[in-house]
């Protein structure tokens, strides 16, 4: 066997190793960045306390229910929500019961009290969740692994704006 023939050999064994640890290895470290409950469930948008006209935070029945967090499956398989909870900084949750999140869809899970839908859900509480300055919402899976959370208030929110947001969505 001449020189060049060993030689062409030799690189291609290393290539083709080198390939094949490459392939085991991608893998593994893409894994390392796979959220813990899979793909495609995220806190969409947050509607934190709505303020009346005269500008005080209306605490009515009515105005709950226009506080509010989006939870949206952004794949095109339905997912079990049950038992996933929402909790804010100051320990109130929120657990979803007996709850299927379709694909491509959105759940708004209001504060206040209303009647269970497909699309709307509803926390019977007497008093706001989501504080107006600063929060931090969070959703967990049934067993407690971290989804998804998005925060507002002090300096600046999630999305980098400035100051208080008063009323306003906070949005992915």
């Amino acid at each position: 066997m001449s020189t060049t023939v060993t030689a062409r050999r030799l690189a291609a064994a290393a290539l083709t190793a080198a390939a094949l640890t490459g392939a085991v290895a991608l893998p593994a470290s893409a894994a390392d960045h796979v959220r813990p409950h899979g793909p495609g469930v995220e806190i969409s948008a947050v509607h934190h306390a709505s303020q009346n006209r005269d500008g005080r935070y209306d605490r009515s029945g009515r105005a709950l229910n226009k506080e509010w967090v989006e939870v949206t499956n952004t794949t095109r398989r339905a997912v079990n929500l049950d038992g996933w909870t929402l909790a804010d900084e100051d320990g109130h949750t929120y657990t979803f019961h007996h709850y299927r999140l379709y694909g491509r869809a959105t759940v708004r899970v209001h504060t206040g009290f209303g009647r269970d839908t497909g699309t709307d859900v509803y926390q019977d509480r007497f008093r706001s969740v989501w504080d107006r300055h600063s929060d931090t919402v969070t959703l967990r899976t049934d067993r407690g692994r971290f989804v998804d959370s998005v925060s507002w208030g002090g300096d600046r929110d999630r999305r980098g704006h400035d100051g208080d947001r008063r009323g306003h969505d906070v949005r992915r």
